[in-house]
């Protein structure tokens, strides 16, 4: 059985959007290279906004196919990890603001997956972590996800649209948090 966002579903999907030329088939390559490198990445930062897993799926791809399209139309190839980041977060804020204005309420899925192998000191660890984490600004917690991703501090400030130094502030003022929570 094929995963419908697998690899190979994102080259069908990049194919049937257009005939191929010499440029969409280079666009094609590093476009499918991207998308083996982010996107888990990408899922997980998607995650932190509380989307179901086909959701934030769905989002990643439909990302990739906006990229392809940018590719192909010859723009900027600067910072492209910033630039599918900076894609799914505003995908991301639409499907949320589409999701509220037709229920009204966002129900927020938890990962509460544990493997087995983890002791029970560590899960308990864990656990204050993710409060605290879940306890954070929004913009604290974006900043935080996007970190963590391994984006540099103007690649966070671009994307979500803030100074640098509010950047350099949100991050220290949320590594104090865990840092008092970890030592509980």
């Amino acid at each position: 059985m094929t995963n419908s966002f697998s690899t190979a579903a994102l080259l069908q999907r990049l194919r049937s959007s257009h005939l191929q030329t010499a440029t969409g088939s280079c666009c094609e390559e590093e476009t499918v290279a991207l998308f083996s490198n982010l996107r888990k990445p990408l899922l997980r930062y998607l995650s932190t906004f509380g989307l179901a897993a086909h959701d934030a799926e769905e989002i990643v791809q439909e990302a990739f196919l906006a990229l392809f399209e940018h590719l192909k139309r010859g723009k900027s190839r600067s910072n492209l990890q910033g630039w599918i980041f900076r894609v799914c977060h505003n995908m991301a804020l639409k499907h949320i603001s589409r999701a509220r204005i037709r229920t009204g309420v966002i129900t927020l899925q938890a990962d509460a997956s544990p493997t087995p192998e983890e002791l029970v000191v560590e899960a308990q660890r864990r656990e204050r972590l993710q409060a605290v984490l879940q306890a954070l600004p929004e913009q604290d917690r974006y900043c935080v996800c996007l970190r963590a991703e391994g984006l540099r501090y103007r690649e966070i400030a671009e994307i979500l649209g803030i100074s640098l130094g509010s950047v350099s502030i949100s991050l220290a003022r949320s590594l104090a948090r865990f840092e008092r929570a970890d030592q509980k």
